[in-house]
């Protein structure tokens, strides 16, 4: 993986790009529609100067999460049975039941083109043993994005880890539910290891690892909420067993809608935890107004060597196209604590559904000047 220097900081986001208007989030465009959307993608991110890109998420055929739904074995589709689905669960909710209520009417807890999203997941239960089964997809996810990159350029794709992959998904076929965790985790190493071995950088995102604190953790307590947090690291590990370290980044994140987030656990709490994961580079929130102030963790907090922190810098929360300076800014707070060249320069969360087009490619611009503007300061 490529490292910053204090004369370069490298610029990346997190992975979902804003789609084309008119095309189809599912991904069911034929390959020739996809390969276009994809050459397009990338060309433009090199275009604004971002260093490691992606392919937009474009190829997956759905999103971080409901991609994976078609690519398991051992699942079955059931509805929603009652009760509230865990994602419409938490003090956030509870606290501020007026504006969820505003915003889930209104479709604004995320951008959507053609509106909020209203479907409702289905549960897929596990009856069977967990297996993967996704490999023709896959193969086509990376096939579309090769076409599109030069071999000299550092690219990634994104893979779900199996801590996400939890919270939508119940088990009727082992006998525990740890058990059940690690069989998702040694089903999601096919898809790991079929990235790296193809040349890209595998990034595998846990976005719903902190955010189920605000669902089930404050009723928990700290402590059994880290024994749980514990053990789905220790599957995640179970899956990257053997493979480069290198080659992987871990995306940790509090969840992407626009909402109050008052309820986020904080980074102090869990840092230890990401930290665990065998990966080079971790990838966090720091450009938002609940999580930027976290700099500070890093003042008690040593940054193992030989890893590299891949801090937001710019945010998703907002329509506010942050100042290039104001990026620049950010930049020298982590570099001043964990190193230039143990850093870069990334998103809070992806855009894809969560800014509108003009704002997310502005807000990438603002990412790589302010970058710029560090680099020729010295950091």
């Amino acid at each position: 993986m490529k490292r910053s220097s204090s004369k370069k900081i490298l610029t990346t986001h997190v992975g979902s790009l804003p789609r084309p208007d008119g095309t189809d989030r599912a991904g069911n465009e034929d390959d020739a529609a996809l390969h276009r959307m994809v050459a397009n993608v990338v060309a433009r991110q090199r275009e604004t100067g971002i260093d490691i890109v992606n392919e937009g998420e474009y190829a997956k055929g759905g999103d971080w999460l409901s991609y994976v739904d078609s690519r398991f074995g051992g699942f079955e589709a059931r509805r929603p049975e009652g009760g509230t689905p865990v994602i419409m669960q938490g003090k956030d909710r509870e606290e501020f039941a007026d504006f969820y209520r505003y915003a889930t009417l209104h479709g604004t807890l995320f951008y959507e083109p053609a509106g909020q999203v209203k479907q409702a997941r289905p549960h897929w239960v596990a009856t069977a043993p967990v297996t993967y089964a996704g490999e023709a997809a896959l193969k086509r996810e990376i096939e579309l994005f090769r076409g599109a990159v030069s071999p000299d350029t550092e690219a990634f794709i994104t893979s779900t880890a199996p801590a996400s992959l939890e919270p939508y998904r119940r088990n009727e076929c082992y006998k525990t539910q740890e058990e059940f965790i690690f069989a998702i985790a040694e089903a999601m190493r096919t898809e790991y290891q079929t990235i790296i071995d193809a040349g890209f950088i595998l990034q595998v995102d846990d976005a719903w690892l902190p955010a189920l604190w605000d669902r089930i953790g404050i009723a928990m307590g700290l402590d059994a909420f880290r024994k749980f947090c514990e053990v789905r690291i220790e599957a995640l590990n179970h899956a990257l067993r053997g493979l480069p370290e290198d080659r992987i980044r871990y995306h940790l994140c509090w969840g992407s809608w626009h909402g109050p987030h008052a309820f986020d656990i904080e980074l102090d709490k869990l840092v230890d935890l990401m930290l665990r994961v065998r990966a080079q580079a971790y990838l966090i929130e720091a450009a938002n107004a609940r999580h930027e102030h976290e700099y500070i963790v890093w003042d008690k907090v040593k940054l193992p060597d030989g890893k590299i922190l891949i801090p937001g810098m710019i945010s998703h929360a907002t329509d506010g196209i942050e100042h290039p300076e104001l990026v620049a800014q950010r930049i020298r707070r982590f570099a001043r604590r964990v190193g230039a060249e143990n850093m870069m320069a990334g998103t809070d969360c992806g855009f894809g559904g969560r800014s509108h087009p003009q704002i997310a490619w502005a807000k990438l611009k603002a990412l790589v000047e302010g970058a710029e503007l560090a680099s020729k300061s010295g950091i």
